[in-house]
């Protein structure tokens, strides 16, 4: 007497098969989506980057707010460096969300990065 249980009929297979492409699709789905979405992010984080900008192949400069504070970082790779902490910023800096970046940005963070007074 064969007490194994039966194999797995081809019908069976092919069913387990695309239930666990159809599980894998949606995680991928929604992971793509939660990346697109900004509303689906957690909000109200005590970091969030307010800006960021290329000066190079492999160099970032990149605007944090941590709480109260700015932080103006350099990114390259294998390197992070703090250029500058800004304990105050400019009114319209401090934004619910994220602007274009504008024309005076530029000569703002050369200001903060060579010390110099504003005019």
């Amino acid at each position: 007497m064969d007490t194994a249980s039966p194999a797995l009929s081809a019908a069976g297979l092919l069913q387990v098969m695309f239930s666990l492409g159809a599980v894998l699709l949606a995680i991928f789905a929604l992971a793509w989506l939660a990346r697109r979405v900004p509303g689906l992010r957690a909000a109200g984080g005590l970091l969030q980057v307010r800006g960021g900008v290329q000066v190079g192949p492999r160099e970032r400069v990149v605007l944090l707010q941590a709480g109260d504070q700015w932080l103006l970082i350099g990114v390259a790779s294998g390197s992070v460096r703090t250029l500058q902490v800004l304990d105050r910023v400019p009114a319209e800096w401090n934004t619910a969300a994220p602007a274009a970046v504008s024309p005076k940005f530029a000569k703002t963070l050369a200001q903060l990065l060579h010390k110099t007074p504003p005019q």
